[in-house]
């Protein structure tokens, strides 16, 4: 559901992951998709004297290295006053730090043979560089001097806002993302997940580079960062160009603020966008946050039985026997405070009622009819096959395993692998279709003006 993960932000690691057999280990054959895969390797946990996180992954065969710093910094620890600072302190990053130039760290990154990115979420923001093996070290000091010690020139600081400003109203010129930020916002009530990653334009007009430096330095805390690192690390040594980094010079915060509880609100609503091309029917669920391993688990097994191919309940039954909906999507977006369920059907005006109705009834039936073995083991092949395919890369494994160690998740990566196979029907039914049902979601109507 492109939309809503726009709007949710910073993509979140995965809880279950395998990594691919062509990294050159025994193999051994996994239950679920019947395929020969390697032995999971361990990541290595540790820290820097001053308690910044460290989490490496050695991946002999991969031909990059991933660098991906994590920071708990996201727009949920914005004060009000503060809306958008997070994802605008993202942009201002890479206008330069003290000791480089706006635009030098791509310039040099890019001769290094490497590429970079950043996002933003509700929860943290994360910063990432690819590059070969060769240059890590290298790589490795310009990123932490550029994240940690930003510039926030006066003048780079105008021309950013402006950039960011746009972006603003490009999103609220897109009729589909002002529709699903009105089913965050009513459904989230007061919470920072019910608010706008981008920020509110008065907010954002009255920052200054003194009120970013002053977020930036209470959120950049040696026990708010993270470092992880995937690749071919045996060769690279980098315990001494850590221990000279910027990361070793960061600071501990004042105690250990926690994400505030989600407080989510069921309920309903009508509204009418111009230039909305199809009705959408929005509805959102809560479920427990992404501390409750087993229950993301839980919630992705059923998403994926509900909506994910054409035999999945929800599309055979409104798209391929009723032809009532263009298209229609169920996704588990995990989050600290709360995890969010969002679904989007996309159909015409008059259809909403059925659409709606229809989509009542299969989670009920749920509740009276128990999914066959047949169901739950094509969701669990489906589940793990997608975070096989999502983990290829270094730049995913980082991700996941950097995001894990942010939030103190030390599981192992054959973990997952064994919540997947704890659930069956019977506990599903017992403990996640019940919080599935209409009565516990907000239902958003858009229609075209």
């Amino acid at each position: 559901m492109p939309r809503a993960a726009e709007l949710i932000g910073a993509e979140k690691a995965t809880v279950l992951a395998i990594l691919p057999a062509e990294w050159g280990k025994p193999q051994v054959r996994d239950p679920l998709s019947g395929l020969n895969t390697a032995p999971l390797p361990e990541p290595q946990r540790g820290q820097l004297a001053n308690g910044t996180a460290l989490v490496q992954l050695d991946l002999p065969n991969a031909p990059v290295v991933c660098l991906d710093f994590w920071c708990r910094a996201g727009s949920g620890v914005e004060a009000p006053e503060e809306s958008g600072i997070a994802h605008f302190l993202e942009h201002m990053v890479f206008k330069g730090s003290r000791a480089l130039q706006a635009g030098e760290f791509d310039q040099r990154i890019e001769a290094l043979g490497g590429n970079s990115n950043a996002a933003t979420g509700f929860d943290d923001v994360h910063y990432h560089v690819l590059i070969p093996p060769e240059a890590c070290a290298e790589a490795l000091g310009l990123l932490t001097d550029l994240v940690l010690q930003p510039r926030l020139d006066h003048a780079d600081f105008d021309m950013e806002r402006q950039v960011v400003l746009e972006e603003l109203a490009q999103s609220e010129d897109q009729p589909e993302e002002v529709a699903f930020q009105q089913l965050l916002r009513q459904s989230c009530l007061n919470h920072a997940y019910g608010k706008p990653i981008l920020g509110e334009r008065d907010a954002l007009l009255s920052h200054t580079p003194e009120a970013m430096a002053a977020f930036h330095g209470r959120h950049y805390r040696a026990d708010r960062c993270c470092l992880s690192v995937a690749g071919p690390l045996a060769a690279l040594q980098l315990d001494e160009q850590l221990s000279r980094s910027a990361l070793a010079g960061l600071q501990a915060s004042k105690g250990d603020a926690r994400p505030t509880p989600l407080q989510f609100a069921p309920g309903e609503d009508r509204l009418e966008l111009p230039r909305l091309e199809a009705a959408r029917l929005l509805m959102a669920w809560p479920l427990p946050g992404a501390a409750d391993q087993m229950s993301v688990v839980g919630g992705d097994l059923l998403t994926t039985l509900l909506a994910e191919g054409r035999r999945s309940r929800l599309v055979e039954r409104l798209r391929e026997q009723l032809r009532l909906v263009e298209s229609i999507d169920l996704d588990l977006n995990v989050l600290e405070s709360g995890c969010l369920v969002l679904l989007e059907a996309v159909c015409e005006p008059e259809h909403l009622s059925a659409v709606r109705a229809e989509i009542n009834a299969v989670l009920l039936e749920l509740q009276q009819e128990i999914p066959s073995d047949a169901e739950m083991d094509r969701a669990r092949r489906l589940v793990g096959n997608g975070y096989r395919f999502s983990l290829e890369a270094p730049s995913a494994v980082a991700a996941m395993v950097g995001n894990s160690a942010l939030w103190d998740r030390k599981h192992n990566l054959q973990a997952p692998l064994d919540w997947l196979n704890e659930w069956d029907s019977q506990r599903l039914v017992k403990d996640v279709i019940p919080q599935l049902q209409p009565q516990h979601a907000f239902v958003l109507e858009a229609v075209p003006a």
